[in-house]
């Protein structure tokens, strides 16, 4: 080997040296950018303007990720923490959610009650009623005199409700000895004194219950004369 060949050796061996020193710097700076930056969570970030006392949904707000070290103790991770949530105050676009920024929806307003009846789960809206869905509730009566038609009503409209309990299993009454056992959800509204009334003798005398979940946002009057409905005058 010749000194020119040696030399080119030796300065092969000088770039290689030198990149492996490079990357070596490279992989430095990034763990050092690590370790200041430290590891991602999930945040939430508002997508538009809230107004006070708004009941707050998942599609108001739209995950993110940042840096741990850079969010605040109080700072929501998790949407099911805002479950029957309002907001305490204007919420700006752009903020991220924080749990100071919410309270628990009041469960009852001036002039109303709680009031608890047990829904058959096959007349129900199996799974999808939730505390702070708003329902209207129907019941089918049988004609008041033999040969009278049967009546479909509605009973309550735009029902609050509290709490889904748990599916139980209900035995016939001795005067239904013909019917099977049933399963049935206690579910627990916020209603006038009226409607609760209305809801309690639906329960005790309807053959059915059954509730209508309500889309939010929509008109859900109902005039009088569409709240009961009889197969006969139906054209």
């Amino acid at each position: 080997m010749n000194s020119r060949q040696r030399r080119g050796v030796i300065l092969l061996l000088l770039s290689v040296l030198c990149a492996l020193g490079a990357f070596a710097g490279v992989l430095s700076v990034i763990s050092d950018v690590k370790s200041k930056v430290g590891p991602e969570v999930t945040a939430y970030r508002l997508k538009a303007d809230v107004a006070p006392y708004t009941v707050l949904g998942t599609d108001q707000f739209e995950k993110i990720k940042m840096p741990e070290r850079w969010l605040s103790e109080n700072a929501v991770t998790d949407l099911r923490e805002i479950r029957g949530k309002i907001a305490v105050t204007t919420l700006r676009e752009g903020s991220l959610l924080q749990s100071d920024m919410i309270v628990d929806q009041p469960a009852l307003q001036p002039g109303q009650q709680e009031v608890a009846i047990m829904i058959d789960a096959a007349t129900g809206v199996a799974g999808k009623i939730t505390p702070g869905s708003t329902v209207n509730v129907y019941a089918t009566f049988e004609g008041e005199r033999e040969g009278d038609p049967a009546q479909s009503k509605i009973i309550v409209t735009n029902a609050k409700v509290l709490d889904v309990g748990r599916l139980t299993a209900l035995q016939p009454d001795e005067s239904d000895r013909g019917r099977q056992p049933t399963d049935a959800v206690p579910i627990t509204f916020a209603l006038s004194t009226i409607d609760a009334q209305r809801i309690t003798y639906a329960e005790s005398f309807a053959q059915r219950v059954r509730l209508a979940l309500v889309a939010p946002g929509g008109d859900t009057t109902v005039p009088d004369s569409q709240r009961t409905y009889e197969l006969a005058k139906d054209k």
